[in-house]
């Protein structure tokens, strides 16, 4: 078995145990750090507008050298107020760019320069912040992804039949709910999902619980080692494993530095730990 990789139900077959294993490449792989990646990597960056609900949000848009069509995918940001400010999305496109993806990483609404209520703000107001917190991220934040989505696939170098989706923290619950839904996706990859909010928010655990049992397409559900709390991948895990196969859990082992163990492998600086394994799941769920 794949050193780190979590299989939710201890009876699983030894031939099941492999078929989950084929679909992730663990590998002691050690490249370059993000910044050094984007500064070497071709491609292009834009900030865009578009279009949820009324609203003008906005998203940075990466491209590689070349007409297309390339698979897109779709980056959900979590709760910080402005990440786009942050080396997050460069540190991303690094990655997948050079892979040969369009990336779009829209900004949800009240983050960065995009309109509306920034949803700290709501939930420091609110009297139930747990149910308001799962009101919000399958409601309009999901909306706005799903803005970010359409906008993508109308990009004439976009192949609107082969997008991902992938996210973590707040960015993972709108990835799990977006799996859930469909809308197009062919397969997502939720990083540390609600690990930060588990603990004291039940109706997020239903709520996520319950996407897991719906969701059709492939799920990727990876945490590092010392995670906020790594319930997600234990209840959220045996779920996706009920669901089949082509759906994988991984907490990883403590092999990276210190300030990468934590909540979102540390940002932009912990990517790489987790990058092949991401590849080599959507390059699968894409055949």
């Amino acid at each position: 078995m794949a050193p780190g990789v979590r299989y939710p139900a201890p009876g699983m077959s030894r031939a099941r145990g492999w078929a989950l294993a084929a679909v992730i490449v663990v590998a002691s792989w050690h490249p370059a750090g993000a910044a050094a990646q984007a500064q070497s990597a071709a491609f292009s960056k834009e900030r865009v507008t578009f279009k949820s609900d009324g609203l003008t949000l906005v998203g940075f848009l990466f491209k590689p050298d070349g007409p297309g069509p390339f698979p897109g995918l779709i980056w959900n940001h979590g709760s910080e107020k402005s990440p786009g400010t942050m080396r997050q999305y460069d540190a991303v496109a690094a990655i997948f760019v050079p892979a040969g993806y369009v990336v779009f990483a829209p900004m949800r609404r009240g983050h960065g320069d995009s309109e509306g209520p920034y949803i700290m703000d709501q939930l420091r107001r609110g009297h139930a912040a747990a149910p308001l917190l799962v009101r919000l991220m399958e409601g309009e934040h999901l909306d706005d992804q799903l803005a970010g989505q359409d906008y993508l696939k109308r990009q004439p170098y976009v192949d609107p039949q082969r997008l991902v989706v992938a996210g973590c923290s707040f960015g993972g619950i709108q990835t799990l709910l977006a799996a859930e839904r469909g809308a197009g996706y062919r397969a997502a990859v939720a990083i540390s999902p609600g690990a930060q909010s588990w603990n004291g928010n039940g109706p997020l655990r239903e709520r996520l619980v319950a996407a897991a049992r719906k969701t059709e397409i492939p799920v990727f559900l990876i945490q590092p080692p010392q995670d906020a709390s790594l319930e997600p991948s234990r209840v959220i895990g045996v779920e996706l494993e009920r669901r089949g196969k082509q759906n994988a859990v991984k907490v990883y082992p403590p092999e990276m530095p210190e300030d990468q163990q934590g909540h979102c492998f540390g940002g932009a600086r912990g990517m790489h730990v987790w990058a092949q394994d991401v590849l080599a799941f959507f390059a699968g769920a894409l055949r």
